[in-house]
């Protein structure tokens, strides 16, 4: 996987727990993150509880150990890599906070199409 597409990819699984944990579990704690791919190095903070601090840990690893070139959607793979407990904790996040994401670019998309009239 190329550098921008791993760097793609943990922005995203940051963002979508960061929304995860503020609803469900109130992000307790700042958690400061170091991490290398290759030659990239990349650091952000993230207020998150202490399962959801776990989680991440856990999805960047397998994300950082894929084999896979082009990395496939996890849910897609043929060999995945995540095991099923996990896979079921990342899967119930996702579809949580892809789905308040999604209202929350929609209903920007409203606000601007009124603000325009």
């Amino acid at each position: 996987m190329t550098t921008e597409k791993f760097k793609s990819e943990v922005e995203t699984l940051n963002k979508f727990f960061q929304i995860y944990c503020n609803e469900k579990h109130n992000g307790q704690y700042i958690k400061d993150y170091n991490i290398s791919y290759k030659e990239l190095n990349l650091n952000f903070s993230a207020k998150l509880c202490d399962e959801c601090h776990n989680l991440l840990t856990y999805a960047i690893h397998r994300l950082q150990e894929c084999p896979h070139d082009p990395k496939p959607r996890c849910r897609k793979c043929e060999n995945p890599c995540y095991e099923k407990d996990k896979y079921k904790q990342m899967a119930k996040m996702m579809r949580f906070a892809g789905m308040k994401l999604g209202l929350t670019k929609a209903a920007q998309r409203i606000k601007k199409i009124f603000k325009k009239n």
